[in-house]
């Protein structure tokens, strides 16, 4: 439910309806195929997590598999800035979403956002018990009401219930606006960068292995079915959006969702839906609180990251990292204050960017993991992603044409890729500043896994959950 919570968000319910009407009915093929380099990463997550389940995730499998502590700085420095940016996206989606009802409207969207991002940091500081519930209800709507909506789009397409003026749903709502590209297929092409944003956190279901009991268990039913259902929903929901109504009915200034049901003559149907869209934007910040609060801490003890991000409260709840990522999230709420009409485009692309770095990674752990048990170094934990090394080889190819696409923007896209130097020219910078500390503290350690259990404080190298695939604290 996490992972679901994670990757069911903003993108689909708010970014959808910017590029429906940018690139028309394509859309529907362009979530069916990201959809599935998405599953493929999550298989590659898995494939990780039963070679040794860790909350620490994919950082601490850079730094085993990758070359050690500078590839676990980088994964862990670029994860973090993925969802600073995805946070400040969900925090300003949250504010475009309470501004559609007529009594919030004068109320800044800046002061909006604040809101948001305090009930999201409220809800991870409590307990990780009791992040679990709010996670697993804000979940539980959004796939519930993801469900009714099929349900009543396959109704009123069944029923040729008409939409709007007396027309029913169907196959000529494409034919008779420009077919499946009316604007080409570049158009469709450029949108994959956007689509891609919407499927991150897919991820996180390997992230909550460490504090999963039997994850050995439960992490590849989850992966599996987390996989499917995320790219039903979203090519299923995509698809009826544009047989219900033309898709030039949509735009970037509300939910595609809110669009449709405000128009299919329920009473209250689009007020229902648009509160269950801002619960699924504030579930997306929650989880990246959650996600970046452990990543945190792990490089902390590594001492890639500030020794404030180790802090754990008696709940063990590291609160540091959780303080510091909620911290950046205040950058959002100036970018609100000063341009909010393009505040959630400007996020989505700089999180898209940080996001396909953290996949590459992902995939090259899963890469060396695969050489190293052909090789005899590493166990085989009987989860593998399906076609490897071929399908390992052809992610990181559509990761790369994603970077060129957003070269050729020609817009915000464009900016984002041109930063990537100067991303990576901080993070050499930030890796000569702490590397002394980082290798004085490595050669204190012993054993694989540097982080301690959350619950207990022991070394993993003497036997904590997190290095022998036991229950971590929960």
């Amino acid at each position: 439910m996490i992972a679901v919570g994670g990757a069911i968000g903003t993108g689909l319910f708010l970014g959808a309806g910017e590029r429906l009407n940018s690139a028309g009915p394509s859309l529907v093929i362009v979530f069916a195929v990201t959809g599935l380099f998405a599953f493929f990463i999550a298989r590659a997550m898995g494939e990780l997590v039963m070679h040794r389940p860790t909350s620490g995730s994919f950082v601490s499998y850079s730094r085993e598999l990758l070359g050690g502590e500078k590839a676990a700085f980088v994964a862990g420095w670029v994860y973090f800035l993925h969802w600073i940016c995805s946070g400040i996206a969900e925090i300003t989606a949250v504010a475009v979403y309470l501004h559609y009802w007529s009594a919030l409207r004068e109320i800044p969207q800046w002061t909006l956002a604040l809101f948001a991002l305090l009930v999201v940091l409220g809800a991870n500081l409590i307990s990780v018990k009791w992040f679990g519930e709010f996670e697993f209800w804000f979940a539980l709507i959004k796939v519930a009401a993801i469900i009714a909506f099929l349900a009543i789009g396959c109704w009123l397409l069944a029923s040729r219930h008409p939409v709007q003026g007396g027309e029913a749903g169907g196959p000529q709502l494409i034919t008779d606006h420009g077919g499946l590209l009316p604007h080409g297929f570049l158009a469709a092409l450029i949108i994959v960068q956007g689509v891609v944003f919407s499927y991150a956190a897919i991820e996180m279901v390997g992230i909550t292995a460490g504090e999963t009991e039997n994850p050995r268990k439960v992490i590849p039913k989850a992966i599996n079915s987390v996989s499917w259902r995320i790219v039903v929903f979203y090519v299923g929901s995509v698809l009826l959006l544009v047989l219900l109504l033309p898709w030039t009915a949509y735009s970037g200034d509300e939910s595609p969702f809110v669009t449709l049901m405000s128009r299919v003559g329920i009473p209250g149907a689009d007020q229902i839906m648009n509160f269950v869209v801002l619960t699924a934007a504030l579930s997306s910040c929650n989880s990246g609180l959650y996600s970046t609060g452990r990543t945190l801490r792990s490089m902390g003890l590594a001492g890639s990251a500030p020794h404030f991000t180790t802090k754990m409260n008696r709940r063990h709840v590291p609160f540091g990292g959780i303080l510091l990522t909620a911290s950046f999230y205040l950058l959002g709420i100036v970018l609100n204050y000063v341009v909010p009409e393009r505040a959630f485009s400007i996020v989505l692309n700089f999180s898209a960017i940080t996001m396909i770095g953290t996949w590459a990674m992902i995939i090259l752990c899963q890469l060396a993991l695969r050489r190293r048990v052909r090789e005899g170094r590493a166990e085989d934990g009987g989860f593998h992603l399906p076609g490897a090394p071929f399908t390992s080889y052809l992610t990181l190819a559509f990761l790369l044409l994603v970077v060129v696409l957003m070269a050729c923007d020609g817009d915000i896209g464009t900016w984002s890729v041109v930063c990537m130097p100067l991303i990576a020219l901080a993070l050499w910078a930030g890796w000569y500043a702490v590397r002394n500390r980082v290798t004085a503290l490595a050669a204190r350690r012993e054993g694989p896994e540097p982080e301690p259990s959350e619950a207990t404080g022991t070394s993993g190298a003497t036997g904590s959950s997190e290095a022998t695939g036991g229950t971590a604290a929960g």
